[in-house]
């Protein structure tokens, strides 16, 4: 087995294990006892399919993926921003 091929079957493994912290994350956001609780599992899942898209990229050797992980970053956190703000003051003003 060459280099390359480990790192690719280390990155699906990566992948793969990133994915089922993505599923305990969303069990963490469907079942938490408070609102504070769902806002961080939700930013967590977009923060684990950031770096899901960047493995992407590196596996198949696609860097324009990263510029979509970067947008998809920023989103993100403007999303959590929002939605914390949101739940402090009871609106978006």
């Amino acid at each position: 087995m060459s280099l390359d091929q480990a790192l690719n079957l280390l990155y699906n493994i990566g992948a793969i294990l990133v994915m089922l912290m993505i599923f305990m994350s969303l069990f963490r956001a469907l079942a938490g006892p408070t609102a504070a609780d769902r806002v961080a599992a939700i930013s967590i899942i977009g923060t684990k399919t950031l770096v899901i898209i960047t493995l992407i990229a590196r596996i198949y050797g696609q860097e324009y993926f990263l510029d979509i992980a970067m947008v998809y970053a920023l989103m993100s956190f403007i999303t959590t921003i929002g939605v914390a703000k949101y739940m402090e003051k009871g609106a978006l003003d």
